[in-house]
Parts: C-alpha cells; sequence; structure tokens
C-alpha cells in the first residue's frame, strides 16, 4: 500500500472470512443451517425441506431453531419434507466421492469431437421431479 500525508493508505474492500459451514439466513443468527426454505409463489405454498446441495438464489436456508418456528403467510400451505436436524458430519463415502472427483480432475482428457446433433444430456439420476427452477432429489442412500 502506499503513505499519504494521513498516513497508511488502506485497501476500500474490506476482508471477507469465508465459513466452510453454511449459516442460517436469518439476520443476526449464526447458528449452522439445517434446512432450506424456498417459497413456490405460484402455488401460495413455502416448501421446507433438507439443506440443499448447494446454496440457490431465492432460497433461504434456516437452522433447526427457525425451521421449527417457520410460519407462512395467511392462505399459504407450508410443506415440510423430512428434515435431519443433526449437524452434517462427513462420512467415509464423502472422503471417497472427493478422492474420485481428485483422480477424474487429474486425469488428461481428450477433446471431444464436435456433433452438430447432440442428443440430450441425460438427467441428473438423483432427479425425481423437476417443476420449473425446484427440484426433488432421490437421497443416494435409497438406491
Amino acid at each position: 500500500m502506499g503513505e499519504s500525508r494521513r498516513g497508511p493508505v488502506r485497501s476500500a474492500v474490506p476482508s471477507i472470512v469465508v465459513s466452510p459451514v453454511r449459516r442460517c439466513s436469518r439476520t443476526a443468527c449464526g447458528r449452522p443451517a439445517v434446512a432450506t426454505l424456498t417459497y413456490v409463489y405460484a402455488d401460495s405454498t413455502a416448501v421446507l425441506g433438507p439443506l440443499a446441495t448447494y446454496a440457490e438464489p431465492h432460497c433461504y436456508d434456516l437452522c433447526a431453531e427457525h425451521s421449527e418456528r417457520l410460519t407462512a403467510p395467511r392462505g399459504w400451505d407450508v410443506v415440510r419434507l423430512a428434515v435431519d436436524s443433526g449437524p452434517a458430519r462427513p462420512s467415509s463415502d464423502d472422503l471417497e466421492a472427493l478422492a474420485n472427483a481428485v483422480r477424474e480432475a487429474a486425469r488428461p482428457q481428450a477433446r471431444p469431437e464436435r456433433v452438430r446433433d447432440r442428443a440430450p444430456e441425460p438427467a441428473d439420476p438423483l432427479e425425481v421431479v423437476r417443476r420449473g427452477h425446484l427440484r426433488v432429489l432421490r437421497s443416494p442412500d435409497s438406491n
């Protein structure tokens, strides 16, 4: 950084600390998130389910306390899917999946030939239903 007559010049961009744990979206709540809330405006429905695989816009991660106290606007329905309120702990399957992903990324990849009439890519095998931007996924343990 440089010096000015008033002292050292500081960055205008604050440092950001990124936590590996997703936190509750409610203001001033720092507890770990255990559920994801999504509003389906067309159906006047609030869907509260297990923590989403990844954070998406227009979805809200909630801690156990806030997910239990959730209420919806008058005239709306609340759909509560089974939520495991315990903190997520890495399993041996997670470690194996990570190792497989690293191995796959390290492999040299041949460039595929360009095909004009390419068939659509297969859907995610865990995806059960898709409605607009919402997806219902099958648990990997249920196979």
